[in-house]
C-alpha cells in the first residue's frame, strides 16, 4: 500500500519561503508521477507541480512557475516543493499525490494515492 506523508508547512510571511517534504512509502516508485495539490477553505483541490519519479520531467501552474520548484531525492524516496515569494493567495492545505504512470497529471482525478496533507498559510 502506497503511503505519502506531507511535512514542512508553516506560517510565513509574504515574500518568504517554505520547503514541504512527502515522503513515499510501499511501493518502488520509478514508475509513478508525483503531484502536488492544494487546497484553500471553499476552493477546489488546485494542482500546483508535478515531477515522474525516473525522468524528473516537470510541470507546473502558471500560478506558481517560476517561484515554486518540485524536485525528488531517489534515495529517500521524497519528493520536494520548494516555495519562494510567498504570496497570501497561495495559502492553503498542500496535498501531495502519486499515480501509476509516467505521464504527467494536472487533474486530482488522475491521482490514485493521497497524503494527509499539511497546512501552509501567507501573512500579509
Amino acid at each position: 500500500q502506497v503511503q505519502l506523508v506531507e511535512s514542512g508547512g508553516g506560517l510565513v510571511q509574504a515574500g518568504g519561503s517554505l520547503r514541504l517534504s512527502c515522503t513515499a512509502s510501499g511501493r518502488t516508485f520509478g514508475t509513478y508521477a508525483m503531484g502536488w495539490f492544494r487546497q484553500a477553505p471553499g476552493e477546489e483541490r488546485e494542482f500546483v507541480a508535478a515531477i515522474t519519479w525516473n525522468l524528473d520531467n516537470t510541470y507546473y501552474s502558471n500560478s506558481v512557475k517560476g517561484r515554486f520548484t518540485i524536485s525528488r531525492d531517489i534515495a529517500t524516496n521524497t519528493v520536494y516543493l520548494q516555495m519562494n515569494s510567498l504570496k497570501p493567495e497561495d495559502t492553503a492545505i498542500y496535498y501531495c499525490a502519486a499515480r501509476r504512470s509516467l505521464d504527467l497529471a494536472t487533474t486530482a482525478a488522475a491521482y490514485g494515492y493521497w497524503g494527509q496533507g499539511t497546512q501552509v498559510t501567507v501573512s500579509s
